[in-house]
């Protein structure tokens, strides 16, 4: 048979010879070309830090620079044995392609990265609600954001989902407003409940004085007249004040004999007579 003549006419010791070599090139190339990605990545990382750059951003460029650097050891693997470049490039492309409409989401997450990384949005610490989901941002990695939420839990979110709900950055800035809805009743006098508030929020040392503690009429409401009890706090303090308000502007309430009125209605009966 003809196979069986072409395989005697094969060199075996030559042909095991060179491809032995070549698999050990490979495999060095491999070994070495790894560890020479991971010192440049880290190298890449200790640059973006000397230079200022934002801890998540550093995070998501060493990454990225990673994986371009495995593309480049993987072609240059794929060149010791004797593949033309630019078969590799076409393969490369068709899977690219085929990948592409496969994992599109996946892709899309990766697009949402760059965008979080370029616009910033938020940052590392930062505490946020998106899409109805709060805690304080871990990391923004190439695919998720991951959250750390109020009860410890972890909180991963694609990025794709990220960039298009609304994001709301809760530590912009050193400080934040507390604000507080509570609902006197008709017959109180406004200006007493207006004074007790005042008087809690500037005798707690974790209330700012600029910008001032102010109380407003905010609605006339079905069953009580609705105050805006507002004050401004660190950030770090702001949960702790707001609770602490609630419950001292309750006992302040009742000092000053200003009723918090439960919901009510008015019931009318009327009789017919036949």
């Amino acid at each position: 048979m003809q196979w069986l003549d072409s395989l005697q006419d094969i060199h075996w010791r030559t042909f095991l010879l060179e491809w032995g070599l070549k698999c050990v090139a490979g495999l060095l190339i491999l070994v070495i070309g790894l560890r020479l990605a991971r010192a440049l990545a880290g190298l890449v990382d200790r640059a973006l830090v000397r230079a200022n750059v934002e801890a998540t951003a550093t995070a998501f460029l060493r990454k990225v620079v990673y994986v371009v650097l495995l593309v480049l050891l993987a072609l240059t693997v794929l060149s010791v044995f004797d593949v033309p470049m630019t078969s590799a490039f076409a393969v490369l492309g068709a899977a690219g392609l085929a990948i592409g409409l496969a994992l599109k989401d996946s892709l899309s997450n990766i697009a949402s990265g760059v965008m979080l990384v370029t616009l910033k949005p938020f940052r590392a610490g930062d505490v946020v609600n998106i899409n109805g989901e709060s805690g304080r941002v871990e990391e923004i990695s190439i695919f998720q954001t991951r959250l750390r939420g109020a009860d410890n839990q972890t909180i991963v979110l694609p990025n794709s989902l990220v960039t298009t709900h609304s994001i709301i950055n809760m530590t912009p800035d050193t400080m934040r407003r507390v604000e507080l809805v509570v609902g006197i009743a008709y017959d109180a006098d406004i200006d007493a409940a207006r004074a007790a508030a005042l008087a809690v929020m500037r005798a707690d040392p974790r209330v700012l004085a600029e910008p001032a503690p102010d109380v407003r009429v905010y609605a006339l409401a079905d069953n009580s007249v609705d105050l805006g009890i507002r004050c401004h706090t660190a950030n770090g303090d702001w949960f702790d004040v707001k609770c602490d308000m609630l419950e001292r502007i309750k006992k302040a309430f009742d000092a000053a004999g200003i009723a918090i009125p439960f919901p009510q209605r008015d019931v009318h009966v009327y009789r017919y007579e036949r």
